[in-house]
């Protein structure tokens, strides 16, 4: 049977508190303050869904080979490209092989839900092999809204496959039904909902326990009989009333996150499932919902394998791992709520030359060198000619992925005059683990956090954004190094 062989979580450095919120704009709607409680993770000024989402692939996939995986699907409401596949730009970055089946999904909040269970049936269908999940969202509340008191940023990515699982996936559940609570047209920027009664008491409330009752009754089980139900819903009172009719114990109903996290869009019932795990005991049957113009209903039990995770560096451990964002017109700055004078320097046109993109695109997606065959020699960028003056072998060169081998600092300066929406911009000299220097922005960091010779870890990002084409590109920048654990 085939099941969660992986699982990873991300949310960004930055917290923006609630508070900070209703200092600013409490005086438009003083109503905000009855949920002004907790804070709420916010993307930095070079983040977006995709790079989210590359950040929880390249956790998940720890520990795991790259080209073992056949399939990668995303899910987002909070895309990039209308056409463009963001799952092959997430693919490249985690340097999975092209010859893989990729899709991303949409249109609804239960879209992570979705691509979940299609990852479940690829691998379920191909004999066990390996589909990756990944599931990020980036949605915007205008300003003073209470949408922009609870979006929160965040991504999680699950790995599926047939060869030692944690959980066993055990059988499905779905509702699709046009119920409009919340909706962003195609050219709209902000969501839009219809008022909370209807939301809850004709959304959650009813869709939830239905789709519990299903999977139950197809299944020959009760909601007691599972250790752990994760669902989201952001409503207090609704998730009484849910776990009134199921018949839930609190402890079998695994935490929101709205406090420290806020409500992720798509990701967040795979990022409390990732929470879910922390937990679990071979044995626990948990039951993951998703929910958005209906439900998908999904039910795992966990195996003994589960116990190879406890050393895992664990979602938990991120919670403690932030910086606070205490200046709310920078949120704004950096969500594009807001225009701001960035001098001559920022109208600079970037313009991405995609034939040139397409040639190096494993150099610059996967931040793929090459080493030398003959001598052992490690470059960046992936080269013909071995640069080692001893050697200078032709077309000897083996592809190598730099992302997950780290670097020592060279050098590094702060620039004020840089055009950025974070300044100072920081960038520096590099020096790979195992040879090859390139130049890199640092990110998620200030000066005072650097010094020559510190270790770096490599980070997907935001390269630049072309606001006259509406592109993004993206390359890789550094960040101070943390300790990441094997898995057994």
């Amino acid at each position: 049977m085939v099941g969660i062989v992986s699982y990873a979580a991300y949310l960004p450095r930055y917290r923006l508190n609630r508070m900070t919120i209703f200092s600013a704009m409490g005086w438009l709607n003083q109503a905000l303050i009855m949920n002004a409680a907790g804070e709420k993770a916010v993307a930095a000024f070079d983040e977006d869904a995709v790079t989210m989402a590359a950040a929880a692939g390249k956790r998940c996939l720890h520990g795991f080979k790259p080209d073992e995986v056949e399939a990668l699907y995303f899910a987002t409401t909070t895309s990039p490209f209308k056409e463009r596949q963001c799952a092959n730009i997430i693919a490249g970055a985690l340097c999975i092989p092209e010859e893989i089946r990729s899709a991303d999904f949409g249109g609804a909040l239960k879209a992570g839900g979705s691509a979940l269970l299609a990852a479940l049936e690829f691998s379920s269908a191909n004999e066990g092999r390996q589909a990756l999940t990944c599931a990020a969202d980036c949605r915007l509340g205008k300003a003073g809204s209470l949408q922009e008191m609870f979006f929160g940023d965040g991504a999680a990515a699950l790995l599926v496959g047939g060869e030692k699982p944690i959980a066993l996936f055990k059988g499905a559940y779905s509702l699709s039904c046009d119920f409009v609570d919340q909706l962003r047209g195609a050219e709209t920027i902000y969501n839009r909902q219809w008022e909370d009664r209807w939301i809850r008491d004709m959304g959650y409330e009813k869709l939830i326990p239905e789709v519990v009752t299903g999977l139950c009754r197809r299944h020959g089980l009760k909601p007691s009989d599972f250790a752990k139900v994760i669902y989201p819903c952001s409503y207090g009172g609704g998730r009484r009333n849910i776990e009134r009719k199921l018949g839930l114990a609190p402890e079998q109903v695994e935490n929101d996150l709205l406090q420290v996290s806020g409500d992720t869009g798509t990701a967040h019932p795979l990022l409390m499932f990732s929470r879910a795990f922390e937990e679990a005991s071979p044995g626990d049957k948990l039951l993951l919902v998703s929910y958005g113009n209906g439900c998908d209903a999904l039910y795992f039990e966990v195996t003994p394998q589960i116990e190879s995770f406890k050393d895992r560096k664990r979602f938990s451990d991120t919670l403690g791992q932030h910086a606070e964002l205490d200046n709310y017109t920078k949120y704004l700055t950096w969500r594009g709520m807001i225009p701001v004078e960035l001098g001559l320097r920022g109208e600079e046109e970037q313009v991405t030359r995609w034939s040139m993109t397409w040639r190096s695109r494993k150099a610059i997606l996967g931040l793929q060198g090459s080493r030398c065959n003959k001598c052992g020699t490690q470059q960046y960028p992936p080269q013909r000619v071995c640069v080692n003056p001893g050697c200078g072998a032709i077309d000897e060169m083996e592809p190598l992925s730099l992302s997950n081998r780290g670097g020592k600092i060279v050098s590094y300066t702060s620039d004020m005059l840089a055009a950025t929406i974070n300044p100072p911009a920081i960038y520096g000299n590099v020096d790979f683990n195992g040879g090859g220097r390139a130049m890199f922005e640092f990110a998620d960091c200030t000066l005072e956090d650097l010094q020559v010779g510190g270790e770096v870890e490599f980070t997907f990002r935001i390269k630049y954004y072309d606001p006259k084409r509406d592109i993004t590109f993206y390359f890789w920048k550094a960040v101070p190094a943390t300790t990441e654990k094997e898995v057994s």
